[in-house]
């Protein structure tokens, strides 16, 4: 008599992996939207182990595809939230899971993680979408109550630029935004070759653990201050500040409106010089207006979550610059920025990219404490 074939012991793991491998082989990925799916199971599961998650996590996954980073996930916590955009990756991953014991501990919601309110979580874990690194990021990091600690894979050079530090090739505005809210470390290289299909760029993962309590500064006014400092990270500070007359034109305008929200008189008209003529922005002055739009650096993906209207504002200011008559009230913002970068703080002659996240805060509460304001 022929023999009966008998399933395997693993014919379960052996189902789940040839469901997998048909998705695969249906489904076109859409690489328009990240969907590089992770297919090293070694490098999922290292990935999971770095998130030191406990029987009692609710973990969060950004973009499961077809789950295999899910699956790790549901062998160590309690819940797996996942959100995608893809519907047929929800359907996927939602049927790879059906008749099983981890059914009822995975929710799919479908949908665009950048627009969808986020339910409680302790720990994200995510395959990030290369596209959305920089605004979910900082949604993350928006999150309240903040969770225990996000591990994410990047592209590398986007990793790099959040952990890095000053004199730094990559560091830039998005680093010491990044830095002020959260540690972040390094974990773990990851090749093209571990993705299906394989993506044009390195990879990396980093742990991001949020600071609890919050640095109890203004988001708006720190990320206008960095946004002025960075325009230009090469240069001293002085030269950002003083020698921008754009720049000059917001503190100007940010210091007539905090005068006026708080009932200070300030003495208006223009200043006259020692003939007595009014005096007005030379060529030498537009030319650093010229010479700023050259050389202003890129806006370091940092998203405005907490306030667009600061960088709208600088960027309307360096592409129309005018022959602005110096008034009084210019000239006393100016020497009050001067005071700032050269008695109170001595980093004028410092570089926004050799600066740490201390002179920062240095900076901003000196130039607070004269009345000067970044949003």
């Amino acid at each position: 008599m022929p023999k009966v074939n008998k399933k395997k012991r693993n014919s379960a793991h052996s189902d789940a992996a040839a469901k997998t491998q048909a998705a695969h082989s249906i489904f076109k990925m859409n690489t328009d939207i990240g969907q590089h799916v992770l297919k090293n199971p070694g490098i999922a599961e290292q990935i999971v182990n770095k998130a030191d998650l406990k029987q009692s996590d609710v973990v969060l996954e950004i973009g499961p595809g077809t789950g295999n980073l899910t699956a790790k996930i549901l062998d160590q916590a309690k819940k797996v939230i996942a959100v995608e955009l893809d519907p047929r990756m929800a359907a996927e991953v939602t049927k790879r899971f059906q008749g099983t014991p981890a059914q009822k501990r995975l929710e799919v919601i479908l949908g665009d993680v950048m627009k969808t309110e986020l339910p409680y979580f302790d720990v994200c874990i995510s395959n990030t979408p290369y596209q959305i690194s920089s605004p979910l990021t900082f949604k993350l990091l928006a999150t309240n109550p903040a969770p225990r600690s996000c591990i994410l894979m990047f592209q590398r050079e986007f990793a790099l630029r959040l952990f890095a530090k000053p004199g730094d090739k990559l560091y830039s505005r998005l680093s010491v935004n990044a830095q002020m809210w959260a540690k972040i470390d390094h974990i773990m290289k990851v090749g093209k070759n571990n993705f299906k299909p394989p993506p044009l760029v390195e990879s990396s993962v980093i742990r991001m653990v949020p600071k609890v309590p919050r640095p109890q500064i203004d988001y708006e006014e720190w990320d206008g201050l960095l946004r002025i400092a960075f325009v230009r990270k090469n240069k001293t500070l002085r030269a950002s500040f003083i020698g921008t007359p754009s720049i000059m034109n917001i503190l100007e305008s940010n210091y007539r409106t905090w005068c006026a929200q708080h009932d200070i008189p300030v003495e208006d008209g223009p200043t006259e010089d020692a003939d007595g003529d009014v005096m007005d922005m030379g060529e030498e002055e537009q030319g650093a207006e010229a010479d700023e739009v050259m050389e202003m650096d890129d806006d370091d993906d940092v998203p405005d979550f907490f306030k667009e209207e600061t960088n709208a504002r600088l960027q309307q200011a360096i592409k129309t610059p005018s022959r602005k008559k110096k008034g009084k009230v210019a000239e006393l913002v100016r020497e009050k920025v001067r005071q700032v970068l050269e008695d109170d703080t001595s980093l004028g002659e410092k570089r926004a990219r050799m600066c740490d996240e201390n002179d920062f805060l240095k900076l901003l509460w000196a130039f607070n404490q004269k009345g000067i304001h970044f949003s």
